[in-house]
């Protein structure tokens, strides 16, 4: 048995992804810091390459995987999320490498803890 129902024919509209450059803050935020007391030593992190941080005007150069320049850290070595970042990674030359995180390498944040703040980035106030 099937179904029929109507349907308004719409031309699709077309849109951009956007850049970082495009981006406008809609209201004073501080910027996300992750877990205040979050001990990450002997979790996973991908260190790559120096990438530079694509907001405009910033000057942070990152060797690891970073949201909101925090490192993003994994419980597990092989957590199916850190090895599609690493892939993604390695896709665009950023020479990824799964390494034991160390507090040396800077303020960290889990990924998932990251992912339920909703992925904030980080942005330049003009």
């Amino acid at each position: 048995m099937g179904y029929l129902c109507a349907v308004e024919r719409k031309e699709p509209q077309y849109g951009h992804a956007g850049s970082v450059q495009d981006v406008e803050p809609t209201r004073a935020e501080e910027l996300w810091t992750g877990e205040e007391d979050g001990d990450h030593a002997g979790w996973f992190c991908v260190s790559t390459d120096p990438f530079p941080c694509p907001a405009p005007g910033c000057t942070f150069v990152a060797v690891f995987m970073t949201a909101a320049h925090l490192v993003l850290v994994w419980e597990e070595r092989d957590d199916p999320n850190l090895l599609r970042h690493a892939q993604r990674a390695k896709e665009v030359g950023r020479n990824p490498r799964v390494v034991a995180y160390a507090r040396d390498f800077g303020p960290s944040a889990s990924y998932y803890a990251w992912e339920a703040a909703g992925r904030p980035v980080h942005g330049i106030r003009k």
